[in-house]
C-alpha cells in the first residue's frame, strides 16, 4: 500500500534511525493530515490502537466495545524532526481535555492518546502532558484526559481511511485545538 500523498510504500523498510510514535486526537483523518505535512516525518498511516480485539474493523471500533482509539502511526526521522516538535503539534492540534470525544465526534475511539515505543518517548510524553496541563488549567480548561502508554497493539485501518482527506479534500475534519501553546520541554 502506497501513501497517497508521498507515494512511499507504507510498510517498506524505514530509514535507519527512524522512530515511530502513535497519536490519537479524535477522527484520524484530520490528525493524519496534520502529521504527514511535517518535514522530517517519513510517513504516516491510520490505525486502531489500544484495544482488546485483534484486527478490528472500522464498524467494530465505532461500537466502542473493542476499546480501540482511532490513531495515526507517525514514522519520523529524529535527526530531522524532534520528538518534542511532534509532541508540540500533537498537544496543540486538538483538545486533550474532552475525554471520549473531540468536538462533535463522540465515543471512546476519539480519545486523546499517545502510544510510545520507547521509554524516552514515554518520559517526554509524560513531561509534555504535565507542562500542557499547567497551561490549560491556567486558562480555565479542565484536566487533560490523554492516555499515555507503552507498546499498545496497533492494527492498520482499512485502505479507504488512509490519507482520506487528500483523496477527499472536502471530507469532514473536526480537529480543533484549544489555542494554547506548549512551552519548551
Amino acid at each position: 500500500m502506497k501513501h497517497f500523498v508521498t507515494g512511499k510504500n507504507l510498510f517498506d523498510e524505514y530509514p535507519d534511525g527512524s522512530c515511530q510514535i502513535i497519536f490519537g486526537a479524535g477522527c484520524f483523518w484530520g490528525v493524519e493530515r496534520v502529521f504527514w505535512q511535517l518535514d522530517g516525518v517519513w510517513t504516516t498511516y491510520v490505525s486502531y490502537s489500544g484495544g482488546r480485539r485483534e484486527n478490528p474493523s472500522y464498524e467494530q471500533v465505532c461500537t466502542g466495545v473493542t476499546g480501540h482509539a482511532e490513531t495515526v502511526n507517525v514514522i519520523y526521522k529524529p535527526d530531522e524532526i524532534s520528538l518534542e516538535s511532534l509532541l508540540k503539534v500533537f498537544w496543540e492540534c486538538h483538545d486533550p481535555t474532552q475525554g471520549d470525544r473531540q468536538g462533535n465526534d463522540i465515543g471512546s475511539q476519539y480519545r486523546s492518546a499517545i502510544y510510545c515505543e520507547s521509554h524516552k518517548q514515554l518520559e517526554a510524553a509524560s513531561k509534555s502532558l504535565e507542562l500542557f496541563n499547567e497551561v490549560l488549567t491556567a486558562k480555565g480548561f479542565p484536566k487533560i484526559t490523554t492516555e499515555i502508554a507503552m507498546n499498545q497493539p496497533s492494527f492498520v485501518a482499512e485502505e479507504y481511511h488512509q490519507q482520506y482527506l487528500a483523496k477527499n479534500p472536502n471530507g469532514y475534519c473536526g480537529i480543533k485545538g484549544t489555542g494554547c501553546v506548549l512551552p519548551p520541554l
